[in-house]
């Protein structure tokens, strides 16, 4: 089995189209050192994973400032709001810079941020002192989630 980095689930190469069991698979997905299990009473299978095992398909935002809460919801239902049980990470491509932002689901399993969703995370934005440094990041749940360096969006 493998989780293509759309969220798709595969079975022997062929995608698995019924959302019912794809829930329940999700459900029994476990993270350990590093590699994804399915894991049930008496069976521990394997499973690729390409990027993140879930897709964070949509979020509702709120109040403001730092007493605003992001609320985020996977492709399989799952519900997440940000904060310090579900913090929000951007990593940035070495070669292209181009960003990968993620929410943490549940127990080590995390949900890559939609490009549509991701793009009005940033119409949330602002700028915050992290470590000495100024960020672009957002709030939630009455934390910062640095995204990029203040000075490269200036550059």
């Amino acid at each position: 089995m493998r989780i293509a980095r759309d969220g798709t689930w595969f079975y022997l190469g062929s995608p698995i189209n019924r959302f019912e069991l794809v829930r329940l698979f999700s459900s029994i997905l476990k993270k350990e050192g590093g590699k994804y299990f399915l894991v049930t009473p008496v069976e521990k299978v394997g499973i690729l994973v390409d990027d993140a095992p879930f897709v964070a398909v949509d979020f509702e935002a709120t109040g403001s400032g730092d007493g605003q809460e992001l609320t985020f919801e996977t492709h399989v239902g799952d519900i997440a709001v940000a904060g310090p049980e579900h913090p929000i990470r951007v990593e940035r491509d070495p070669r292209t810079g181009e960003p990968s932002p993620y929410v943490l689901v549940r127990a080590n399993l995390e949900a890559l941020i939609d490009r549509k969703s991701f793009y009005r995370l940033v119409e949330l934005g602002a700028h915050h002192e992290v470590d000495g440094e100024r960020w672009f990041g957002l709030w939630s749940s009455g934390q910062f989630f640095p995204v990029i360096p203040s000075a490269v969006l200036e550059a």
